[in-house]
C-alpha cells in the first residue's frame, strides 16, 4: 500500500505520518509546501522520518496544479489523506486570501491529482474541522450532516473544500470521505496555538488571555483531542469508512479554556495569571463553544486511545523537556 499525506511536515500531518510508520508497512509520500507552520522538516527529523526508507518527502505547493514531475515520482497510490491547509482563525480574519487559495483552490488541485491517478486510488480523506458547523449552543453537539454556519474565513474555506470533495465524488466517482475533528494538541505544536502558547506564558509569568462570553463570566470550551488519537481515527476511517460519508473524530470530554490553562499551570508548577476577555463582541469570528457528536465513530468501533488528562500531562511535560518547540 502507498499513502500520500499532504501537509505531512506540519503538526497534525507529522503525527499521522508517525502513526502510519508505527502501525503499518505502507509506503508514505509526504507532500508539503513548507510554510511557517511546518518549521521546515524539523518535525519529520524529530520522529526519525529520514531513517525510514519507505518514506518519501516531496516539496510542492498545491495551490498550483500538481506538476507532472511530482505525479511521475509518486506513481501509483492507494490512499490520499489531504491534511495540508491554512488553519489559524486569527490569521484568516486578518487576511482571508491565503486560506481560500490553500483550502479551496489547493483542495481542487489535489482532487484533480486524484482523478489523474485513476482507478487505483482506493480512498481519499478530506481532513476538515468542527468550525464549519459554527458555534454550538449549550447541549448541542453537531452531527456529521448538520448544516454549515461558518463564522470566520478559515471555517468557510474548509467548508468550501468539503463541498468540492463531495462534488468530485459525484462527478468523477472519487472514493471521498470527510473527517471533522476538533482542537488538536500534542508534541511539536506551533506556539501560536493555545496549549503551547499557554505553556510559554506560564513559564514567563505572563498573563494568559482566555476567551469568554460578553460579561466575562464564562470561558470558551472545546473537546480537545491529542494528535495521536486523531491519527488513530484517520487510520480507522481508511479501514472502515464508506464512500461519500463524513466522520467526526472527537475527544472524550469537554473542557473550558480556563480549566485547561489551570491544568497546564499545575503541570508546569507555576502560578497561572489570566484575564477573561470578550473577543467575540469586538471581533466576531472567535466563537465561545464548538462541539461535535462522536457517536457515529463510537458505533462502528473507534474511541480515543488515551484519556485527555493523561494526554495533556504527557504533552506538557514533553514540551518542557523539549522547549525548542516553544521558540519557533
Amino acid at each position: 500500500m502507498k499513502i500520500i499525506v499532504t501537509g505531512g511536515a506540519g503538526f497534525a500531518g507529522h503525527h499521522l505520518v508517525e502513526h502510519v510508520i508505527k502501525n503499518t508497512d505502507w509506503e508514505i509520500v509526504v507532500l508539503d509546501k513548507l510554510t511557517y507552520a511546518s518549521n521546515g522538516f524539523d518535525r519529520l527529523r524529530d520522529i526519525n522520518c529520514f531513517d525510514e526508507k519507505r518514506v518519501s518527502i516531496l516539496t510542492t505547493d498545491f495551490t498550483n496544479k500538481i506538476p507532472e514531475g511530482i505525479v511521475k515520482e509518486v506513481g501509483n497510490v492507494d490512499y490520499i489523506v489531504h491534511m495540508g491547509a491554512e488553519t489559524h482563525v486569527d490569521r484568516s480574519i486578518e487576511d482571508p486570501a491565503p486560506f481560500v487559495m490553500s483550502n479551496v483552490v489547493g483542495t481542487m488541485h489535489m482532487l484533480d491529482f486524484a482523478v489523474r491517478i485513476g482507478a487505483g486510488l482506493k480512498k481519499f480523506i478530506y481532513f476538515s474541522t468542527d468550525e464549519v458547523f459554527g458555534p454550538a449552543p449549550e447541549g448541542v453537539n453537531y452531527k456529521e450532516w448538520d448544516r454549515y454556519n461558518c463564522t470566520n474565513p478559515y471555517a468557510a474555506s474548509k467548508a468550501g473544500g468539503e463541498q468540492l470533495a463531495l462534488s468530485y465524488a459525484n462527478c468523477y466517482k472519487l472514493p471521498i470521505m470527510i473527517t471533522n475533528t476538533m482542537n488538536i494538541f500534542g508534541e511539536r505544536q506551533h506556539p501560536e496555538k493555545f496549549i503551547p502558547g499557554t505553556i510559554r506564558k506560564v513559564l514567563k509569568g505572563e498573563t494568559v488571555i482566555i476567551h469568554s462570553n460578553a460579561d466575562k463570566t464564562k470561558p470558551g470550551s472545546r473537546f480537545y483531542i491529542h494528535a495521536r488519537n486523531v491519527a488513530s481515527g484517520v487510520l480507522f476511517v481508511l479501514d472502515k469508512g464508506e464512500f461519500r460519508q463524513r466522520y467526526n473524530i472527537v475527544g472524550e470530554k469537554e473542557v473550558d479554556n480556563l480549566q485547561l490553562a489551570q491544568m497546564i499551570a499545575m503541570v508546569v508548577g507555576k502560578e497561572l495569571k489570566y484575564e477573561l476577555v470578550d473577543f467575540h463582541s469586538s471581533r466576531p469570528g472567535h466563537d465561545l463553544r464548538y462541539a461535535l457528536d462522536g457517536n457515529k465513530m463510537k458505533h462502528i468501533g473507534w474511541c480515543p486511545g488515551m484519556a485527555f488528562e493523561q494526554s495533556l500531562e504527557k504533552t506538557v511535560k514533553w514540551t518542557l523537556e523539549n522547549d525548542k518547540w516553544l521558540q519557533v
